[in-house]
């Protein structure tokens, strides 16, 4: 099989930039691709063939190597003898004609390698979805049109997708459609102009105050599998709504000097939380569960990040089922799930009258406008008490 190499060829004039190029080897043939890629030579780690640190020009070349290491398996694949050349005039060509389907398995191989393990499970399942509504079909870019996009969607909606269902596959699909023009796979004829790629607001279901008192003071005993559901939603609550990928994968060296520092899986935001004694009493209570572990909770087992990201998958349904359960017992209409905690965190701070910048800070979001379109998202108890109120008065028997 063909080896594939980033090298960086420095520049004639010493203190210059150098050029990162690829350098191809098959059947004692060598060719060089050249890029516009220019960096120091001492940010260049020439062992592990990475420039260091994360910039922009890095992605790039991930990608390029992605596209190359692609075709190669494409020629493998094709049990044909192939040169040097034609790997570099494949990657050259802008006329390729490869497959819609052929590229997203590409992409989902690329961010498997990169351990982006979640990105990768939504590209496969749009793929599986594409596939089945092509039944063994080729679809190449030229042929992905504005008309076959608005075919494709008749066709998720007629199956029963929502909107939001099918917003998710139609963004992922046109995501997949830009990297493919990036790459000279196909024109840019702006396919998906027609279609649904937002997603609408669905309604939020915060838990009050009340509420969470009972669920804190709920008669668990002997319910081991409830208690523990318990206490990472309280957790999640106490540490201003961390996600569960969060909790999962938290790991007691994140803990120093009573504080909680760690990166939100999602965003890659560094976050950092106090541990409140409530806080030290939830992690204190599973001490000797994970006395062989990394992790601060006995949800992981594994340090592999393939077998580990499947536990936490199966984790988070387990969690969900028992955060129903526990919803059930307290008597409430609306379920739980692993988000309401985070909802219900933004809900109290709101309420208790915390600014706006603050909450934001607190959930780690980019912006106060990304904080108000959440919280416009959830129930707004406030305002509906203070109506109710205002019709009390307003309808209240007057004194003669």
């Amino acid at each position: 099989m063909a080896k594939i190499r980033v090298k960086l060829r420095l520049s004639n004039i010493e203190g210059k930039a150098g050029t990162i190029y690829y350098c191809i080897s098959h059947r004692s043939q060598v060719r060089h691709i050249s890029t516009n890629i220019r960096i120091m030579p001492q940010l260049w780690d020439g062992d592990k063939q990475r420039i260091t640190g994360s910039t922009g020009a890095q992605k790039r070349i991930d990608s390029d190597m992605s596209t190359l290491s692609g075709i190669v398996r494409r020629l493998e694949a094709a049990a044909a003898e192939y040169t040097a050349d034609d790997i570099v005039d494949s990657f050259r060509a802008p006329w390729l004609n490869i497959s819609v389907v052929e590229f997203m398995h590409e992409q989902i191989q690329f961010l498997t390698d990169c351990n982006r393990l979640g990105t990768a499970v939504n590209y496969r399942r749009a793929a599986n979805a594409l596939e089945a509504f092509l039944a063994g079909r080729e679809l190449l870019f030229q042929e992905l049109t504005p008309a076959f996009v608005e075919q494709y969607g008749d066709h998720l909606l007629r199956k029963g997708l929502r909107r939001n269902s099918l917003s998710f596959h139609m963004r992922i699909l046109r995501a997949v459609y830009n990297k493919a023009v990036r790459h000279g796979y196909a024109e840019q004829s702006f396919p998906f102009r027609n279609v649904y790629t937002g997603i609408d607001r669905t309604r939020k279901r915060a838990l009050g105050e009340d509420t969470i008192s009972r669920l804190i003071h709920l008669d668990v005993a002997g319910m081991k599998h409830l208690s523990f559901a318990r206490d990472l939603f309280m957790f999640s609550f106490y540490t201003r709504g961390m996600a569960f990928v969060d909790m999962a994968y938290l790991r007691k060296t994140d803990i120093q000097e009573g504080i909680i520092r760690y990166s939100r899986h999602k965003t890659g935001q560094q976050l950092a939380v106090r541990a409140e004694p409530c806080i030290r009493e939830i992690i204190d209570r599973y001490s000797q569960a994970v006395s062989d572990t990394p992790y601060v909770f006995p949800i992981l087992k594994s340090d592999d990040t393939a077998a580990s990201f499947n536990e936490y998958k199966s984790h988070l349904r387990i969690y969900n089922y028992r955060l129903k359960q526990l919803a059930q017992l307290l008597g409430l209409e609306c379920g739980i799930s692993s988000y309401t905690p985070r909802h219900s965190w933004a809900t109290t701070a709101r309420n208790h009258n915390v600014p706006m910048s603050v909450i934001s800070a607190a959930m780690g979001h980019a912006s106060e406008r990304t904080t108000q379109i959440y919280l416009a998202t959830l129930e707004n108890s406030l305002i509906d008490s203070a109506n109710r109120e205002i019709l009390e008065l307003l309808n209240k028997p007057r004194k003669c």
